[in-house]
């Protein structure tokens, strides 16, 4: 006659095989506290270069992919000059975890990221005049709607060109032209810092 089990002994023996592996736990806590100190970074609450020091052996390699992860999507088309100061910390912050994985890539880095950095000033240039050209095609258009508008109501009315559907249909289809003619650069600047990071 067999032995009968009891539900505990099955159960060890189901969960025998399936074992928490420590090191796996760990490297992810160490990915994620990486995203975290990558936010807090851009937000100019941290120094990334003590933290790396702090940081233990084991976890340095997860901790500096989380932060990579967080940096390389930050890099994208700024939506005005108030994106210069984070520009700059991206950049900073980019250079130190590719030189923490490989001095000789820092130099590269840097001479690639001015570049980026004078594309996104030209964009920015561009994109002013562009809404400025924008602006002066539509005026005569608008100004009717303002005279059909304050004839209607029997008083003088401003309308806010943003507030016009039509305006702002006009605007995004051209806005979004110049917007496509720098993305493909953007990209390839990604790409290009992933390879510098040792992502191919």
């Amino acid at each position: 006659m067999g032995v009968i089990k009891t539900a505990l002994e099955i159960a060890l023996e189901k969960t025998e095989s399936v074992k928490s592996d420590k090191s796996s736990i760990g490297l992810f806590e160490a990915k994620q506290r990486g995203k975290k100190l990558a936010n807090t970074f851009l937000e100019g609450d941290v120094n990334l270069i003590d933290e790396l020091k702090k940081t233990p052996v084991t976890d340095k390699e997860s901790l500096i992919q989380g932060i990579f992860d967080v940096l390389i999507t930050q890099i994208a088309l700024p939506s005005g000059e108030d994106d210069e100061k984070k520009i700059e910390k991206l950049g900073k912050g980019l250079e130190i975890l590719i030189q923490s994985k490989d001095s000789k890539k820092s130099n590269e880095f840097s001479a690639m990221y001015k570049q980026l950095t004078q594309i996104y000033t030209q964009y920015l240039q561009e994109s002013a005049q562009y809404e400025q050209m924008v602006r002066q095609q539509y005026a005569p258009k608008l100004r009717q709607k303002e005279e059909e508008l304050s004839r209607r109501l029997g008083r003088e009315v401003r309308i806010d060109p943003l507030q016009d559907p039509e305006f702002v249909a006009f605007y995004n289809q051209h806005m979004g032209a110049v917007k496509a003619n720098y993305e493909p650069v953007v990209e390839q600047a990604r790409e290009e810092i992933r390879k510098m990071f040792g992502i191919v």
